[in-house]
């Protein structure tokens, strides 16, 4: 009988170890690389020719609303037979591969985790070109979900305080210490971060369900709130100086959905009136009908000669955590 149960003991241990090294050949590693920075994978020949040209037409065009112009994403090209090994670990990749049926597939922690991998094939150059055109934006969706994700995984480190905006707004929102609350008034949150060329600026606050109406008067009535509360909450450097919307430039206005809630998501470039200061700024405009109101966070960046993009992505990832209580 003993010697029957111990039979059975030495059974069960090895069924457990060899399971757990059957699990451990499953185990994916952790992806890697800069944040926007796309790893593409294509043959030289098609990178030097119009597939190439389409590839960096779409996915290293200019980043709408910044003062200058600077890729939506950096991005990378190897040839297929260098792509082994640390290469395979990029957090989003794109990979064309010829000769085979037309088709655009999406794919999640092929090679890492977390991970984005977008496969493209056609038989031809043109079904090649023709299925990156006709699947751009679900791609670029793809790709800036994880970045947003990895970036918010990256803020969740180390968490701000939110309890004052929780009180007073009903919000909850996860950004960095690096952040400090510098005014909080009449419901007006001001967040801003020190960098080395100069800050980067959050606004959280509520209006009226009515400052914002539907359709074609939408940007006008965002413009005028945000000089308005711009007048009131951000001076600028000079006696009379404050924040307002940049009138040369158009802000880009499109419809999205935050915390589950229709959004007005506007982008483009403040100013100062009576001062040489500007930058980029993007805009969420949250319908709140529970409580009959917009509640709106807004990311501006001032960083004069530098680069904007990724300073602009922190904050997009930043008001995309925002839960309303």
């Amino acid at each position: 009988m003993k010697t029957s149960i111990l039979a059975f003991v030495l059974s069960f241990l090895v069924f457990t170890a060899c399971n757990d090294s059957s699990k451990d050949k499953n185990v994916v590693s952790a992806s890697l690389g800069n944040i926007n920075t796309l790893n593409i994978v294509v043959d030289n020949l098609l990178w030097d020719d119009n597939v190439g040209e389409t590839i960096r037409n779409i996915f290293a065009a200019p980043v709408p609303a910044l003062n200058q112009d600077e890729p939506l994403f950096s991005i990378s090209q190897m040839p297929p037979l260098v792509f082994t090994g640390f290469a395979t670990k990029s957090r989003i990749i794109l990979k064309i591969e010829k000769g085979k049926a037309a088709q655009t597939s999406i794919n999640e922690d092929v090679f890492a985790k977390p991970q984005t991998v977008v496969v493209v094939t056609g038989q031809t150059n043109q079904e090649i070109i023709d299925q990156i055109e006709a699947n751009s934006s679900k791609i670029i969706d793809a790709f800036k979900k994880e970045e947003i994700k990895e970036k918010q995984r990256r803020i969740e480190k180390s968490l701000h305080d939110v309890s004052a905006l929780e009180k007073n707004l009903g919000v909850s929102i996860k950004f960095p210490t690096a952040y400090r609350i510098a005014k909080q008034e009449d419901n007006f949150f001001w967040i801003r971060k020190d960098i080395p060329t100069g800050t980067m600026d959050l606004m959280v606050y509520e209006v009226p369900m009515n400052t914002i109406k539907k359709g074609d008067s939408a940007v006008v009535d965002i413009i005028r709130m945000r000089d308005s509360i711009g007048k009131v909450h951000i001076p600028g450097p000079v006696e009379g100086s404050y924040m307002i919307t940049e009138e040369a430039y158009a802000p880009y206005l499109f419809h999205t959905i935050l915390d589950n809630k229709p959004t007005f998501e506007t982008k483009g470039i403040w100013d100062v009136k009576n001062a040489f200061m500007s930058g980029p700024f993007i805009n969420y405009a949250i319908e709140d009908k529970v409580n009959n109101r917009y509640v709106v966070v807004e990311g501006y960046v001032f960083a004069p000669s530098v680069e904007k993009r990724d300073h602009i992505f922190e904050m997009e990832a930043i008001i995309k955590s925002i839960e309303i209580k």
